[in-house]
């Protein structure tokens, strides 16, 4: 029996409610992309890390060693990953959304679960992906233990991640039914992402940015988050304008996603 059939198929499934029986399938479709995806791969779990450590390498090497700026803060490989982490979660949810549908498509037309599992599946899968890459953080931490010290806003990690989750699913939400449609928006979305890595600060902190850009870039959502992330270690990069504007901007861009694919399932479904 299959993993998607097994997920509406267990010995009693009336006795679960909807929204257990949505989880159910939910995980079981995670998990299945999770063993599918390391066990096909020799390197498995190093990849999730591997990638990342390599960017934040590279960007160490070239702002500190190559042009001595001085971007961020010390030390910079610390601040670059509590950053270059959860980037690589939303961008990898948003580039593989736009598969969602195409690459199973067979499946989408075929079984009775809801549609949006396709696509929170992915960001939920992304998501696990991040979390197994925080321990390289914490490995950092310890590495430069005497020149970084730890905070209070340590405690607010978890609500970094639960407010990238809302936008990552609502960004992926909208995408993922538009591209079945304007199949060109698969490339338009890579340019986007790459766009919106320089336009987020990553390499860099909303500190370093002029004065005058502070409050526009607190539109961007992926800035108040990122701020959170880094609060534990650089309270500095904590502005709580940037927070509560990524909050609410998150939760409108989820509930645009939601209305965006409840709106063109069914032409999803005819296109596929």
């Amino acid at each position: 029996m299959s993993t998607v059939s097994r997920a509406y198929g267990d010995a009693h499934p009336l006795q679960r409610t909807p929204w257990a029986r949505y989880r159910h399938s939910l995980w079981l479709l995670t998990t299945r992309d999770l063993k599918v995806r390391y066990s096909t791969s020799a390197l498995g779990y190093v990849w999730s890390v591997l990638d990342p450590l390599v960017m934040a390498g590279i960007y160490w090497f070239v702002f500190t060693q190559v042009f001595q700026r001085p971007v961020g803060t010390e030390p910079y490989l610390v601040f670059l990953l509590s950053a270059l982490l959860p980037w690589m979660w939303f961008n990898g949810s948003v580039s593989d959304s736009t598969r969602a549908f195409l690459k199973d498509a067979k499946l989408v037309r075929s079984t009775m679960i809801p549609r949006t599992i396709w696509v929170n599946r992915i960001v939920l899968s992304k998501g696990i992906e991040f979390l197994l890459a925080l321990p390289v953080l914490a490995l950092f931490v310890v590495i430069f233990r005497d020149e970084i010290q730890l905070h209070w806003e340590l405690a607010l990690f978890p609500i970094a991640i639960v407010m990238q989750a809302v936008l990552t699913a609502g960004v992926a939400l909208v995408v993922a039914p538009l591209v079945v449609f304007f199949r060109d928006l698969e490339r338009a979305v890579k340019l986007a992402l790459r766009f919106l890595f320089y336009a987020s600060p990553i390499i860099y902190g909303v500190t370093d940015l002029p004065p005058q850009l502070h409050f526009w870039a607190a539109f961007n959502p992926l800035s108040g988050i990122f701020g959170i992330y880094r609060a534990g270690f650089y309270p500095d990069e904590l502005d709580w304008f940037n927070v509560a504007i990524s909050a609410l901007m998150s939760l409108a861009i989820l509930a645009v996603g939601l209305w965006v694919f409840r709106s063109s399932e069914r032409q999803v479904l005819k296109e596929i």
